[in-house]
């Protein structure tokens, strides 16, 4: 997601991806993904970007042609909700950071098929579509913690490293769920390696600092400082996803 960091908030942030980019070792770089996981936006944008939006609309046609007559193809779900986030998110973002209005028809298609994409219970689930489903759910999409937070569980479950269930306490934090949160967190500890240890709950804590923040108001960057005590902008949702093009 998109934010406006400015001054003390824009250095807290580059503070926290330096230590997350510790933590995680030089196979994650900040928050992107390492070894085998593909999938997600950033596959739609860099396997399809030379595709046209014509092709792109004549995909989803085919896959809409082939739930109708098979709704548990699951392939077919996969698809759409790569297709239809993809086109919302190619659209030029508001200035807080979110899909504008004319977006937000595909963002629910998205939504609606990977809905029923997990009633089809895939054994595991998608740990890839999961990445999408973060974006689709966090803040400059939908914005529905408690999905954000199911997907980044599910990511987690399959996934079971530091950065999974870093997403996790970031989703969990959203969504009010302190308990979640807070397991996610001695997780993160867990898997962290020994030296990584005290850079891990201070992850953490950052972490949970950054969810618990405000939105960044719409229509302008903020004046000044913020109030002594007052926690960091919000982080992106952790996913390689590049930033929607205008």
């Amino acid at each position: 997601m998109l934010f406006d960091l400015q001054g003390r908030r824009r250095r807290v942030v580059q503070a926290t991806y330096l230590m997350l980019a510790v933590l995680m070792g030089g196979g994650l770089v900040l928050f992107g993904i390492g070894g085998d996981v593909q999938g997600g936006l950033f596959d739609a944008f860099s396997e399809r970007g030379g595709n046209t939006a014509n092709i792109v609309d004549d995909r989803i046609e085919a896959n809409e042609e082939r739930v109708k007559e098979n709704p548990d193809n699951a392939r077919a779900r996969k698809e759409l909700v790569q297709d239809y986030y993809s086109k919302a998110a190619s659209l030029p973002v508001q200035q807080a950071g979110r899909v504008p209005p004319e977006g937000q028809d595909e963002l629910r298609k998205a939504d609606a098929n990977y809905q029923a994409y997990l009633e089809l219970k895939p054994e595991p689930p998608d740990a890839s579509l999961a990445l999408t489903a973060l974006e689709l759910y966090g803040p400059g999409g939908l914005d529905e913690p408690k999905k954000l937070q199911e997907a980044a569980r599910l990511r987690a479950a399959v996934e079971n490293d530091v950065q999974s269930y870093l997403q996790l306490v970031d989703a969990a934090t959203r969504a009010g769920d302190t308990r979640a949160a807070d397991l996610a967190g001695i997780k993160v500890v867990d898997l962290a390696p020994k030296p990584a240890k005290k850079q891990a709950r201070r992850a953490v804590q950052q972490t949970k600092l950054a969810a618990q923040a405000p939105p960044p108001q719409a229509g302008g960057a903020q004046g000044g400082s913020p109030a002594p005590g007052a926690p960091p902008t919000p982080l992106p949702t952790p996913t390689p996803t590049p930033s929607p093009q205008p």
